[in-house]
């Protein structure tokens, strides 16, 4: 292992900073109070199909979880509220169990306007607030009504010529024309267990596909699906609120178990009459995408297999629902699914592929023949952002110099080139790049720069400003910019000789003459990583705070790196990542200022699972660990994501015994464990903690345990169930990890 260049920085950066530690400290109290320390954030970023108006998402100066909809007109001038949120949510209303769901999947945080759709016309803004949906007229500045019922219309939008408005209400696809007039039920036979135009569990857990229909460019037709959850297993669990517990009946497709089965139609518009697509023999598959061609003729889907090692193309036929396989992907490991495919005017379409071993894009004819690679490199591409058929440009994002940081590029799919960044380094870079002429919104952080909006030209030169958010007087952080810790960058070996990335941060005051605790805070599992140059959580200052060391390593498994990096976890969940967080904590011990006998460890969801394994390693370094949610048996999760990496357990037995944590809960160590699990969790389900207390219980082993009443694993939290979860977290690791002085 190697000492990087980062430490070295970071103990220069600690000393000069000691003098300033008598600036304001930030407190619990201060971090989820109103205004949002980060300031001013533009969140949801959207151009007008005619590239004139910017529009975004924006939390309240009072309520940092309630957001309204704002808008900036390019040519200049303040931005303005368009939607206030408080003044059009119903008084008393409460969300349906299926809203909350679909909140939860899809991990929205806040309320009020936290979604919109344009229409690709740019004449209407379709935004949903709260389970009603209200349309806003560009032409007239108005916003009218659209719903007014106690069901709550999901999945909202505007057709793309903005014609109608369709929904989803009691399991059955709507329409309704946009200028006005009378609602049009598509289909009157949805029910829960049959529903259509709906996604399922898996598909908004799992697959990122949050919406089960699709409008053809020309209004004539929506593709929709047919699920049938009948099959799929009931899970009871125990909803467990405040005043008392349900017991839900979920249906819940756990590993090797079956899923919904999920049908494809195109529907007629006008008439309502709708044609089967033919998805194969085989029905036990995953419905992964679909997309129209760009002159609505053709429907193309993405049909992966239920082993995710192959992933077809089909084109279908919507006269006769005929498909038809235009190209093939498979892998040892598994096929990622992304958003990348894009289709072209002259029927060819650009697709993404980790062939090479890294992930890059590739140019299609029409009938699928390959014309040409793209783009080539050892470095991975993020996501296609946009095409601009004009000049014969793909834009994506991608870290072509160093994982831990993103920027967007373009380059030629017609020729071979080099790609050409078109926004500066340093940082991490969230892009929405407009329909044509290459211009795009970007937003911009670093570690000392908290997230900033701009508008730019398709040359990557800013335009104007939507949300400067400058760390400047007056900014909510500037009070305690002195004590900002920004952290430091590194690497070290792993055992195959990959560079494993860290990043760390000291206490304010930090002197490398002492030696200080350090909280090893991660995720670990596959699909996230935490290295980067962002923004940091000001709630990780709290760490710093209370005189820890806060260090994170990315370990195999996480993204933007190499395929082979990334699949190296392949049937062997918690082996190489927690090789890997070892090492780093091994590291850490080699450091002068840092005690190896207070090293701690924390993380949520996977984060929690790698915890639990970590703190119950032969010989582990790690003295204390807060888990949260964690999947501690991973038969107990579901079908897309586990056996996309573990298999099934009929077929890799091994691998899920030796991933499972009841069975090597005789090593934890007394009171070393705090446990946080939300009791109305219907993701990584509360049964998860509770075999795990039982299994600790039976061996007499003494933890620790907090538990919060209706919550979920992600929806529902408010700022106060962040303060409390956070507070709780420091004063465990203070009782575990800060030595007790004499008075």
């Amino acid at each position: 292992m190697r000492i990087g260049v980062g430490v070295l920085a970071g103990v220069v950066l600690g000393v000069t900073m000691a003098g300033q530690a008598s600036a304001e400290k930030l407190t619990a109290e201060r971090v989820y109070a109103a205004p949002d320390l980060s300031g001013p954030r533009a969140r949801g970023v959207s151009l007008s199909p005619d590239g004139t108006l910017v529009t975004y998402l924006k939390a309240k100066a009072d309520d940092p979880r309630m957001t309204d909809l704002w808008a900036a007109d390019v040519a200049g001038g303040d931005p303005r509220l368009l939607i206030d949120a408080r003044a059009l949510i119903p008084k008393d209303r409460i969300l349906s169990e299926a809203e909350k769901s679909r909140r939860e999947r899809q991990g929205v945080q806040t309320r009020g306007v936290v979604a919109y759709d344009w229409d690709d016309q740019g004449r209407f803004i379709l935004v949903p607030v709260e389970g009603d949906l209200w349309l806003y007229s560009r032409a007239s500045g108005q916003v009218s009504r659209l719903t007014n019922t106690p069901d709550d219309e999901i999945d909202a939008k505007v057709s793309p010529k903005g014609g109608f408005v369709s929904f989803v209400r009691d399991d059955n696809l709507y329409v309704q024309p946009a200028s006005g007039g009378a609602e049009r039920a598509l289909t009157t036979d949805g029910s829960e267990l049959k529903s259509w135009a709906t996604a399922e569990f898996i598909a908004q857990e799992e697959m990122d596909r949050q919406t089960g229909y699709w409008w053809s460019p020309d209004e004539r037709h929506i593709a929709l699906t047919h699920v049938d959850q009948t099959g799929v297993d009931v899970v009871e669990r125990a909803d467990i609120g405040p005043t008392g517990a349900t017991i839900v009946a979920q249906r819940y497709p756990r590993v090797g178990r079956p899923n919904a089965r999920v049908d494809l139609f195109v529907a007629d518009v006008a008439t309502g009459a709708r044609v089967k697509v033919d998805l194969g023999a085989d029905a036990d598959i995953y419905l992964a995408r679909v997309d129209w061609a760009r002159d609505g003729k053709t429907l193309y889907v993405q049909r992966q297999t239920r082993d995710q090692k192959r992933l077809d193309l089909l084109a279908v036929d919507i006269a006769t629902g005929k498909a038809t396989v235009v190209l093939t992907e498979t892998s040892p490991h598994w096929v990622d699914l992304s958003d990348d495919f894009r289709p072209l005017k002259d029927g060819g379409f650009l697709w993404s592929s980790e062939r090479s071993g890294w992930k890059h894009l590739y140019l299609y004819g029409p009938s699928g023949k390959l014309v040409r690679q793209v783009t080539q490199g050892a470095w991975p591409v993020d996501a296609v952002q946009g095409v601009d058929e004009a000049r014969g440009l793909v834009l994506f994002t991608a870290s072509v110099d160093t994982p831990i940081e993103r920027r967007l590029y373009e380059v030629s799919y017609k020729a071979s080139a080099q790609p050409r960044p078109l926004t500066k380094a340093g940082g991490w870079w969230t892009v929405k790049v407009a329909k044509a002429g290459g211009a795009f919104t970007g937003t911009y952080e670093d570690p000392a720069t908290p997230p900033q909006t701009g508008l730019y030209r398709a040359d990557g030169q800013l335009v104007r400003w939507i949300e400067e958010n400058r760390l400047a007087e007056g900014h909510p952080y500037w009070p305690y910019r002195a004590r900002l810790r920004t952290p430091q960058f590194g690497t070290i070996k792993a055992s195959d000789g990959e560079d494993l990335h860290w990043m760390m941060r000291t206490p304010p005051g930090f002197d490398p003459a002492k030696r200080y605790p350090v909280v090893v805070k991660l995720y670990g599992g596959p699909g996230r990583a935490l290295v980067a140059k962002t923004w940091g959580d000001p709630a990780d200052q709290l760490y710093l705070e209370a005189g820890f060391i806060l260090f994170t390593l990315d370990n195999h498994g996480t993204p933007n790196r190499s395929t082979a990096f990334k699949t190296a976890i392949d049937r062997e969940l918690g082996t190489w990542e927690v090789a890997d967080q070892i090492r780093g904590a091994d590291y850490l011990k080699t450091l002068p200022y840092v005690d190896p006998a207070r090293i701690g460890v924390t993380g949520w969801s996977y984060g929690g699972y790698m915890t639990l394994m970590l703190l119950t390693a032969p010989n582990t370094p790690f003295a204390a660990g807060v888990s949260g949610a964690p999947p501690t048996d991973w038969s107990l999760y579901d079908t897309h994501y586990t056996e996309r990496y573990m298999g099934t357990p009929a077929d890799n037995a091994a691998g899920y015994a030796g991933s499972e944590v009841t069975a090597r809960a005789d090593r934890l160590a007394p009171d070393a464990l705090l446990l946080m699990h939300g009791m109305a969790d219907d993701n990584v389900t509360f049964d998860n903690s509770t075999r795990l207390m039982a299994a600790l219980q039976a061996k007499a082993i003494p933890f620790e345990t907090m538990l919060y009443p209706g919550l979920r694993h992600r929806a529902g939290w408010t700022q106060a169930h962040l303060k409390h979860r956070m507070e709780t977290t420091l004063a465990f690791f203070k009782r575990k990890l800060v030595p007790v002085t004499a008075p």
